[in-house]
Protein backbone atom coordinates (compact mmCIF):
# COMPACT_ATOMS: atom_id res chain seq x y z
CA UNK A 1 0.00 0.00 0.00
CA UNK A 2 0.97 3.40 -1.05
CA UNK A 3 2.40 5.87 2.26
CA UNK A 4 0.17 8.46 2.56
CA UNK A 5 1.78 11.79 1.91
CA UNK A 6 1.20 14.63 4.17
CA UNK A 7 2.10 18.37 3.91
CA UNK A 8 3.34 20.13 7.33
CA UNK A 9 3.47 24.06 6.95
CA UNK A 10 5.18 25.43 9.86
CA UNK A 11 6.67 22.52 10.69
CA UNK A 12 9.98 24.03 12.42
CA UNK A 13 7.68 25.29 15.77
CA UNK A 14 7.38 23.47 18.84
CA UNK A 15 4.57 21.45 17.80
CA UNK A 16 5.64 21.02 14.31
CA UNK A 17 8.90 19.57 15.49
CA UNK A 18 7.48 16.91 17.90
CA UNK A 19 4.81 16.20 15.08
CA UNK A 20 7.50 15.35 12.29
CA UNK A 21 8.21 12.06 14.43
CA UNK A 22 5.01 10.82 15.53
CA UNK A 23 3.82 11.15 11.41
CA UNK A 24 7.25 9.33 9.98
CA UNK A 25 7.34 6.92 12.85
CA UNK A 26 4.06 5.71 11.44
CA UNK A 27 5.79 5.38 7.76
CA UNK A 28 4.25 8.37 6.69
CA UNK A 29 5.73 10.53 4.09
CA UNK A 30 6.76 14.16 4.86
CA UNK A 31 6.77 17.00 3.13
CA UNK A 32 8.21 19.85 5.90
CA UNK A 33 7.70 23.85 4.44
CA UNK A 34 10.21 25.98 5.93
CA UNK A 35 10.94 29.51 4.98
CA UNK A 36 14.50 29.72 5.78
CA UNK A 37 16.15 26.48 4.85
CA UNK A 38 19.07 27.30 6.17
CA UNK A 39 18.24 28.11 10.03
CA UNK A 40 15.93 25.96 9.99
CA UNK A 41 16.70 22.66 7.78
CA UNK A 42 19.41 21.07 10.16
CA UNK A 43 16.64 20.89 12.97
CA UNK A 44 14.11 19.33 10.71
CA UNK A 45 16.83 17.07 9.06
CA UNK A 46 17.01 15.30 12.88
CA UNK A 47 13.78 14.44 13.24
CA UNK A 48 13.29 11.87 10.64
CA UNK A 49 14.83 8.87 8.94
CA UNK A 50 16.15 9.90 5.47
CA UNK A 51 13.48 9.51 3.04
CA UNK A 52 10.87 9.91 4.90
CA UNK A 53 10.98 13.05 4.94
CA UNK A 54 11.24 16.75 2.37
CA UNK A 55 12.20 19.81 3.60
CA UNK A 56 10.81 22.50 0.90
CA UNK A 57 11.65 26.07 1.34
CA UNK A 58 9.33 28.52 0.23
CA UNK A 59 7.09 31.67 0.95
CA UNK A 60 4.30 30.83 2.48
CA UNK A 61 2.42 33.53 -0.03
CA UNK A 62 4.48 31.89 -2.94
CA UNK A 63 1.04 30.82 -4.06
CA UNK A 64 2.56 29.36 -7.27
CA UNK A 65 4.83 27.29 -5.75
CA UNK A 66 2.68 25.94 -2.69
CA UNK A 67 0.58 24.92 -5.84
CA UNK A 68 3.06 22.45 -6.76
CA UNK A 69 3.96 21.43 -3.11
CA UNK A 70 0.26 20.09 -2.68
CA UNK A 71 0.27 17.83 -6.13
CA UNK A 72 -0.02 14.27 -5.07
CA UNK A 73 -0.91 15.15 -1.46
CA UNK A 74 -3.51 13.52 0.63
CA UNK A 75 -3.08 15.04 4.00
CA UNK A 76 -2.06 19.09 4.60
CA UNK A 77 -1.33 20.22 8.44
CA UNK A 78 -1.59 23.72 8.91
CA UNK A 79 0.82 24.86 12.21
CA UNK A 80 1.07 27.99 11.12
CA UNK A 81 0.70 30.81 13.70
CA UNK A 82 1.71 34.30 15.40
CA UNK A 83 1.32 35.92 18.90
CA UNK A 84 2.44 39.28 17.43
CA UNK A 85 1.77 41.02 14.16
CA UNK A 86 5.34 43.04 12.55
CA UNK A 87 5.41 45.19 9.58
CA UNK A 88 5.95 41.59 7.58
CA UNK A 89 3.23 39.62 9.21
CA UNK A 90 -0.38 40.56 10.21
CA UNK A 91 -2.96 38.30 12.20
CA UNK A 92 -5.38 38.98 9.34
CA UNK A 93 -2.05 38.01 6.64
CA UNK A 94 -1.42 34.95 8.59
CA UNK A 95 -4.55 33.08 10.25
CA UNK A 96 -7.22 34.62 7.78
CA UNK A 97 -5.99 34.48 4.08
CA UNK A 98 -3.04 32.00 4.26
CA UNK A 99 -5.31 29.46 5.74
CA UNK A 100 -8.08 30.38 3.63
CA UNK A 101 -5.96 29.93 0.43
CA UNK A 102 -4.70 26.49 1.93
CA UNK A 103 -8.10 25.20 2.27
CA UNK A 104 -8.64 25.95 -1.31
CA UNK A 105 -5.79 24.11 -2.54
CA UNK A 106 -6.41 21.24 -0.66
CA UNK A 107 -9.93 21.08 -2.16
CA UNK A 108 -8.51 21.56 -5.77
CA UNK A 109 -6.01 19.02 -5.32
CA UNK A 110 -8.92 16.45 -3.77
CA UNK A 111 -7.44 16.14 -0.39
CA UNK A 112 -8.52 13.68 2.21
CA UNK A 113 -8.06 15.92 5.25
CA UNK A 114 -6.85 19.54 5.82
CA UNK A 115 -6.15 19.91 9.69
CA UNK A 116 -5.82 23.60 10.51
CA UNK A 117 -4.72 24.63 14.25
CA UNK A 118 -6.74 27.52 15.81
CA UNK A 119 -7.24 28.13 19.50
CA UNK A 120 -9.12 27.93 22.28
CA UNK A 121 -11.37 30.34 24.22
CA UNK A 122 -11.37 32.83 21.37
CA UNK A 123 -15.15 32.78 20.52
CA UNK A 124 -15.84 35.94 23.52
CA UNK A 125 -12.60 37.92 23.16
CA UNK A 126 -14.39 40.24 20.26
CA UNK A 127 -12.37 42.95 21.23
CA UNK A 128 -9.16 41.42 20.47
CA UNK A 129 -7.66 40.87 16.86
CA UNK A 130 -5.79 38.06 17.51
CA UNK A 131 -8.80 36.26 18.33
CA UNK A 132 -11.17 37.39 15.51
CA UNK A 133 -8.25 36.96 13.31
CA UNK A 134 -8.48 33.14 14.59
CA UNK A 135 -12.09 33.01 14.22
CA UNK A 136 -12.43 34.41 11.05
CA UNK A 137 -9.97 31.81 9.67
CA UNK A 138 -11.52 28.83 10.77
CA UNK A 139 -14.64 29.96 9.24
CA UNK A 140 -12.81 30.40 6.02
CA UNK A 141 -11.68 26.86 6.40
CA UNK A 142 -15.24 25.13 6.66
CA UNK A 143 -16.74 27.23 4.45
CA UNK A 144 -13.96 26.39 1.40
CA UNK A 145 -13.26 22.83 2.37
CA UNK A 146 -15.95 20.09 3.77
CA UNK A 147 -13.03 17.44 4.75
CA UNK A 148 -12.12 20.04 7.34
CA UNK A 149 -10.39 19.39 11.18
CA UNK A 150 -9.93 22.50 13.41
CA UNK A 151 -8.01 21.94 16.39
CA UNK A 152 -8.38 24.53 18.97
CA UNK A 153 -5.79 23.76 21.98
CA UNK A 154 -5.49 25.59 25.20
CA UNK A 155 -1.78 26.68 25.71
CA UNK A 156 0.21 24.07 24.14
CA UNK A 157 3.37 24.04 26.93
CA UNK A 158 7.24 21.88 26.48
CA UNK A 159 10.71 22.80 27.17
CA UNK A 160 10.37 24.32 23.28
CA UNK A 161 7.34 26.48 24.10
CA UNK A 162 7.11 30.51 24.63
CA UNK A 163 4.84 30.08 27.54
CA UNK A 164 6.02 27.99 30.32
CA UNK A 165 10.17 28.94 29.31
CA UNK A 166 9.02 33.16 29.02
CA UNK A 167 7.19 32.75 33.03
CA UNK A 168 10.54 30.54 33.66
CA UNK A 169 13.00 33.20 32.18
CA UNK A 170 11.03 36.17 33.90
CA UNK A 171 10.26 34.96 37.49
CA UNK A 172 14.23 33.44 37.62
CA UNK A 173 15.45 37.22 37.20
CA UNK A 174 12.63 39.69 38.99
CA UNK A 175 11.89 39.38 42.42
CA UNK A 176 7.95 40.68 41.87
CA UNK A 177 5.57 39.53 39.46
CA UNK A 178 2.59 41.23 38.20
CA UNK A 179 -0.91 39.63 38.47
CA UNK A 180 -3.31 41.17 36.14
CA UNK A 181 -7.83 39.85 36.60
CA UNK A 182 -6.73 38.55 39.88
CA UNK A 183 -5.21 35.59 38.51
CA UNK A 184 -8.49 33.82 38.03
CA UNK A 185 -8.00 33.14 34.01
CA UNK A 186 -8.93 29.58 33.26
CA UNK A 187 -6.24 27.63 31.07
CA UNK A 188 -6.36 23.39 30.88
CA UNK A 189 -2.74 22.77 29.40
CA UNK A 190 -1.50 20.36 27.39
CA UNK A 191 1.77 19.04 26.69
CA UNK A 192 3.20 18.96 23.13
CA UNK A 193 3.28 15.28 22.87
CA UNK A 194 -0.56 15.07 23.42
CA UNK A 195 -1.30 17.69 20.79
CA UNK A 196 0.97 15.54 18.30
CA UNK A 197 -1.04 12.27 19.69
CA UNK A 198 -4.26 13.65 18.71
CA UNK A 199 -2.97 14.70 15.22
CA UNK A 200 -1.96 11.13 14.62
CA UNK A 201 -4.77 9.73 15.52
CA UNK A 202 -7.41 12.10 13.87
CA UNK A 203 -5.53 10.94 10.58
CA UNK A 204 -5.16 6.69 11.50
CA UNK A 205 -8.89 7.10 12.23
CA UNK A 206 -9.71 9.48 9.10
CA UNK A 207 -12.31 11.94 10.91
CA UNK A 208 -13.28 14.79 9.11
CA UNK A 209 -15.34 18.15 9.48
CA UNK A 210 -15.11 18.40 13.46
CA UNK A 211 -14.08 20.97 15.34
CA UNK A 212 -12.21 19.84 18.44
CA UNK A 213 -11.27 21.58 21.70
CA UNK A 214 -8.08 20.18 22.83
CA UNK A 215 -7.89 19.96 26.69
CA UNK A 216 -4.97 18.96 29.08
CA UNK A 217 -6.32 17.18 32.11
CA UNK A 218 -6.34 19.93 34.92
CA UNK A 219 -8.14 23.34 35.15
CA UNK A 220 -5.90 25.72 36.38
CA UNK A 221 -6.11 29.48 36.61
CA UNK A 222 -2.93 31.65 35.67
CA UNK A 223 -2.17 32.68 39.10
CA UNK A 224 -1.94 28.61 40.09
CA UNK A 225 0.30 28.21 37.13
CA UNK A 226 2.89 30.43 38.36
CA UNK A 227 2.45 29.12 41.82
CA UNK A 228 3.09 25.72 40.35
CA UNK A 229 6.24 27.36 38.36
CA UNK A 230 8.07 29.00 41.22
CA UNK A 231 7.25 25.38 43.03
CA UNK A 232 9.21 24.33 40.55
CA UNK A 233 12.44 26.01 40.86
CA UNK A 234 12.51 26.10 44.44
CA UNK A 235 12.16 30.08 44.78
CA UNK A 236 9.62 32.55 46.22
CA UNK A 237 7.96 35.67 44.70
CA UNK A 238 6.32 38.37 45.71
CA UNK A 239 2.59 38.19 43.11
CA UNK A 240 1.38 41.54 43.25
CA UNK A 241 -2.72 42.17 41.96
CA UNK A 242 -1.43 44.92 39.22
CA UNK A 243 -4.21 47.45 37.86
CA UNK A 244 -4.62 46.92 34.03
CA UNK A 245 -3.55 50.46 33.13
CA UNK A 246 -0.13 49.90 34.49
CA UNK A 247 -0.07 46.84 32.13
CA UNK A 248 -0.60 48.78 28.99
CA UNK A 249 1.75 51.14 30.05
CA UNK A 250 4.52 48.31 29.92
CA UNK A 251 2.91 46.58 27.07
CA UNK A 252 3.13 49.70 24.82
CA UNK A 253 7.27 49.99 25.63
CA UNK A 254 7.93 46.45 24.74
CA UNK A 255 5.73 46.61 21.68
CA UNK A 256 7.97 49.48 20.90
CA UNK A 257 11.25 48.62 22.05
CA UNK A 258 11.39 44.80 21.92
CA UNK A 259 11.36 42.01 18.68
CA UNK A 260 9.43 39.66 20.66
CA UNK A 261 7.62 41.85 23.48
CA UNK A 262 7.10 39.88 27.23
CA UNK A 263 3.40 40.71 26.61
CA UNK A 264 1.48 42.88 24.26
CA UNK A 265 -1.94 44.97 24.64
CA UNK A 266 -3.99 42.34 22.82
CA UNK A 267 -2.25 39.64 24.75
CA UNK A 268 -3.62 41.84 27.94
CA UNK A 269 -7.19 41.69 26.52
CA UNK A 270 -6.85 38.03 25.78
CA UNK A 271 -5.90 37.35 29.58
CA UNK A 272 -9.26 38.62 30.56
CA UNK A 273 -11.14 35.65 28.83
CA UNK A 274 -11.06 31.75 29.88
CA UNK A 275 -8.89 29.18 27.73
CA UNK A 276 -11.59 26.73 28.03
CA UNK A 277 -13.85 24.78 26.62
CA UNK A 278 -16.70 26.34 25.26
CA UNK A 279 -18.88 23.35 24.87
CA UNK A 280 -20.33 23.78 21.57
CA UNK A 281 -17.79 20.92 20.36
CA UNK A 282 -16.37 17.72 21.10
CA UNK A 283 -12.87 17.75 22.98
CA UNK A 284 -10.18 15.17 22.52
CA UNK A 285 -10.67 13.31 25.79
CA UNK A 286 -14.85 12.83 24.92
CA UNK A 287 -13.24 11.67 21.28
CA UNK A 288 -10.63 9.30 22.98
CA UNK A 289 -7.57 10.23 21.09
CA UNK A 290 -5.05 10.62 23.97
CA UNK A 291 -4.15 7.13 26.02
CA UNK A 292 -2.44 9.33 28.64
CA UNK A 293 -3.04 13.22 29.34
CA UNK A 294 0.65 14.27 30.83
CA UNK A 295 0.07 16.22 33.80
CA UNK A 296 1.60 20.20 34.24
CA UNK A 297 3.84 20.01 37.31
CA UNK A 298 5.22 16.64 36.45
CA UNK A 299 6.31 17.73 33.05
CA UNK A 300 7.63 21.43 33.86
CA UNK A 301 10.21 19.43 36.76
CA UNK A 302 11.44 18.12 33.80
CA UNK A 303 13.04 20.76 32.55
CA UNK A 304 12.72 23.69 35.08
CA UNK A 305 16.73 22.38 36.29
CA UNK A 306 17.65 24.86 33.25
CA UNK A 307 16.75 27.88 35.57
CA UNK A 308 18.37 26.42 38.84
CA UNK A 309 21.17 27.83 39.92
CA UNK A 310 22.50 24.55 40.15
CA UNK A 311 21.69 23.46 36.49
CA UNK A 312 21.57 19.95 35.42
CA UNK A 313 22.84 18.58 38.92
CA UNK A 314 19.58 20.22 40.26
CA UNK A 315 17.78 17.05 37.77
CA UNK A 316 15.88 15.01 39.76
CA UNK A 317 17.27 11.09 39.34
Amino acid sequence: MKPLEILVLGASGQIGRHLLRNLTRNNFKVTAITRNLHTKGYILKSQANAGWLQIVELNYFDYEKLKKVFENKDICINLIGILNETNNSSFHNIHCILPQKLAQLAKENGLKQFIHLSALGLENAKDSKYANSKVNGENAVKKNFDKYIILKPSVVYSQDDNFSTMLFKILRLLPIFPIYYGGKTVFYPIHVTDICEIIEKIIIKEIKSETIECIGPEKITFKEIIQRILRSLEIKRLLVPTPLFIGKIFANIFELFMKNPIITIDQLKLLNYNNSPSGKYKTNQELKLNSNLKFFDKEIQKYSYMWKNEGEFSREK
